[in-house]
């Protein structure tokens, strides 16, 4: 019992400053701003996660082989990666809020459309127009949430607003594969379309217009989109978000099947596989935000990419379901330690460069290629190899970008000491 107590203590303690941060965190003249943010992306991010791990085992009800399934969602990266920096620089010049509100009147399109494709073609198809409205949606509403973060705030800031992203993404494959099992896809895709509709509504009511959307003055010229794509720091980050959401792609594509074929695990199950580690990793956004204000976010990145690498790796050798469960909470916990740091190292690179957006849509775009590269490293092993090949290349991925950081972390601030600053 007294052991009890001295545990409890200062647990209790730590959440208090924890939570007690959050008022700080943002100014209380954009606490409405942020908080509408944060439902915006839950509500579409939920509805998005309800039906794409159901899309493997959908197209390969339609007769889609691996590469096909891998070109379902490579599609939606290959839109998404070319319009990102676009629309990322025109936020910075124009305003974020139309380009938010175009994004997801697309979601909602787009959902409804599925409900009526009845081939493969026109699964790749809706997904690439999806890829467009994602292009608008997710950068543009990073940066606004950047924009707003006080110095020194930008870890626990970040790690609130992905809060809501990974626990909609840990509600949305569980609730897809109930309806699933409890009604059908079509029912699926139209959740999808309602959430992002509610969406929509949230970002038309509570947004303020356009012409009192510039929170900050800006005293100089944004740097120029050629400038932050040579930033060394920016790399280092970009090759660890893309090393880890190959990780996603391969995880969110063809674990469903690989746990329903090799397992025979029903939709519910596999909708709590998928579940889990994002539920995990969000539920350490907060805490690990926390810590990032106040500790070394390059360690914090470092180890996090160490777990998921392990994580990655474990599906190779899982036997059983607990096994896999296993593999996804680690993948988890390292997601969780790791992405606060990275985002609020973005966050101070897109103030430093006057150009949030752009950092934000460029380090989208690596999310994005990550997820085609690992979608298309998984449907490549499944075809020709075994599909469970498809984690160890995940592990080298992850592993190589974890290495990858530091090293261009180091040239970044090398040639900054040679050049005398």
């Amino acid at each position: 019992m007294d052991i009890f107590y001295a545990i409890k203590e200062p647990v209790s303690q730590a959440v208090t400053k924890i939570i007690g941060r959050g008022h700080r965190a943002i100014p209380s003249a954009h606490k409405g701003i942020f908080i509408t943010l944060f439902f915006i992306i839950f509500t579409t991010v939920t509805g998005v996660g309800i039906v794409v791990p159901l899309l493997p085992i959908y197209a390969h009800d339609l007769g889609a082989a691996g590469i096909y399934v891998a070109m379902i969602f490579g599609a939606f990266s290959i839109s998404r990666t070319f319009l990102l920096p676009l629309f990322g620089r025109l936020s910075d010049q124009k305003g974020r809020k139309p380009f938010i509100m175009a994004g997801l009147s697309t979601y909602v399109l787009v959902s409804l459309a599925f409900v009526w494709s009845e081939s493969v073609e026109g699964l790749i198809f809706i997904r690439f127009i999806q890829g467009a409205g994602s292009a608008m949606i997710m950068p543009v509403v990073q940066a606004y949430v950047g924009e707003i973060t006080p110095e020194g705030t930008e870890g626990y800031s970040m790690g609130l607003f992905n809060l809501s992203m990974f626990i909609s993404l840990s509600l949305g494959p569980l609730m897809g594969g109930t309806i699933l099992d409890l009604w059908s896809m079509d029912g699926a895709f139209i959740c999808m379309a309602g959430l992002s509709l509610s969406g929509l509504v949230l970002c038309l009511i509570f947004l303020p217009p356009l012409s009192r959307e510039r929170l900050h003055t800006r005293t100089r010229e944004p740097v120029p989109l050629s400038m932050v794509v040579r930033d060394w720091e920016l790399a280092g980050l970009v090759s660890f978000r893309y090393a880890y959401t190959s990780c996603i792609g391969i995880i969110w594509c063809f674990l469903p099947l690989f746990a329903s074929g090799a397992f025979g695990l029903s939709g519910s199950k596999v909708g709590l596989l998928i579940m889990v580690g994002v539920f995990i990793s969000g539920v350490l956004q907060l805490p690990m935000g926390y810590v990032a204000d106040r500790f070394n976010k390059k360690f914090m990145i470092i180890t996090g990419g160490l777990l998921s690498a392990v994580g990655i790796f474990l599906p190779f050798w899982a036997v059983s379901f607990t096994d896999l469960l296993v593999g996804v909470i680690v993948f988890g916990v390292g997601g969780g330690i790791s992405m606060p740091a990275i985002s609020a190292l973005a966050v101070v690179k897109g103030d430093e460069k006057n150009a949030m957006g752009s950092v934000m849509s460029i380090m989208t775009v690596a999310h994005s290629m990550g997820m085609f590269t690992g979608s298309i490293l998984a449907g490549l092993s499944m075809d020709f190899y075994s599909l469970s090949y498809a984690f160890p290349c995940g592990f080298l991925i992850m592993a190589s970008g974890t290495v990858l950081f530091p090293l261009l972390y180091r040239r970044q601030r090398n040639l900054l000491r040679d050049s005398g600053y």
